[in-house]
């Protein structure tokens, strides 16, 4: 009979619930920098091409939502994929990791750029852009870390992630 801390198969189900005081927050800051990475790029992405294309801001914003999704996913999914994961079972881990961390991210950086006075018709070469979205990224990497923080320690979120690392 083997001992239940050497089979392997017992952590995929247990997760992060045995952790006393729940998730650490260098483990949150973590999960939320892996999910600020996608979503940067992604929001920066559909800024760029938003004012390239002269889209409104409410287009412009929407374009920069999906694509923030899209990449927040993609990152989470090629980690996955790489420990052999399906890409179905890939997709639905990504989908249970980054869901609602993106969704707050988004929600307070797309708020920030919204709010900031001459932001979104700042051009990509005028440094009011620029630095909108560094701040509003960074604002919403600062508000996003307890979420991510309280929803790990309760196995959820980006916990789902951590049995294929």
């Amino acid at each position: 009979m083997t001992h239940p801390a050497h089979d392997h198969g017992a952590h995929h189900h247990e997760g992060h619930h045995h952790a006393p005081a729940g998730a650490s927050w260098r483990t949150a800051a973590q999960a939320t920098l892996h999910c600020l990475t996608g979503c940067a790029i992604g929001e920066v992405l559909g800024m760029v091409v938003g004012t390239a294309a002269g889209l409104h801001n409410a287009a412009t914003v929407v374009v920069s939502i999906a694509l923030a999704f899209v990449f927040g996913y993609a990152l989470t999914m090629r980690g996955v994929l790489r420990a052999g994961i399906p890409l179905r079972r890939a997709l639905k881990i990504a989908l249970a990791a980054d869901t609602v961390s993106i969704a707050v991210m988004e929600l307070i950086d797309n708020t920030v750029m919204v709010g900031v006075p001459g932001a979104m018709d700042a051009g990509l070469a005028d440094a009011l852009f620029w630095v909108s979205l560094a701040l509003s990224l960074a604002l919403a990497f600062v508000l996003t870390t307890p979420v991510n923080r309280w929803m790990i320690g309760r196995g959820k979120g980006h916990a789902v992630v951590h049995a294929y690392h």
